[in-house]
């Protein structure tokens, strides 16, 4: 569950958003569920992501050159074809390769990978 610093009601609102959720969001979107029903600013919305960010309550990663946030320690991983820009979401399984090479526990992890998609090789 997503706790605020000093309790606001706005900070209770965007803290109840994120916490139904359960899944990655933009600062954006989240403004833009929030906004329905609240007047709560955007920059009120990136400060609040901002500051639990700090605090370890969300984790923040980079996607198609944004910043995207999730409650859970879910890991986030791309392929980009080289060629036409699609971006697709991949399922990493397991990290048993980087197991062996780090020095800690790992919380989440973000993998862009890039290369030719399939329909675009076959254009070729």
């Amino acid at each position: 569950m997503v706790r605020a610093s000093r309790k606001t009601k706005q900070k209770e609102i965007i803290a109840k958003e994120i916490d139904n959720l359960g899944r990655f969001f933009f600062a954006e979107d989240l403004h833009s569920i929030i906004t329905k029903n609240n007047p709560i600013g955007i920059a009120t919305v990136y400060r609040f992501l901002k500051h639990m960010n700090e605090q370890g309550e969300l984790h923040s990663y980079s996607c198609n050159g944004k910043t995207i946030y999730s409650s859970n320690a879910k890991s986030h991983s791309h392929f980009t074809c080289r060629l036409c820009g699609e971006i697709r979401h991949i399922d990493v399984k397991s990290l048993d390769f980087v197991n062996t090479q780090k020095d800690g526990d790992i919380c989440h992890f973000q993998i862009n990978i890039q290369g030719i998609c399939n329909k675009c090789k076959l254009n070729s």
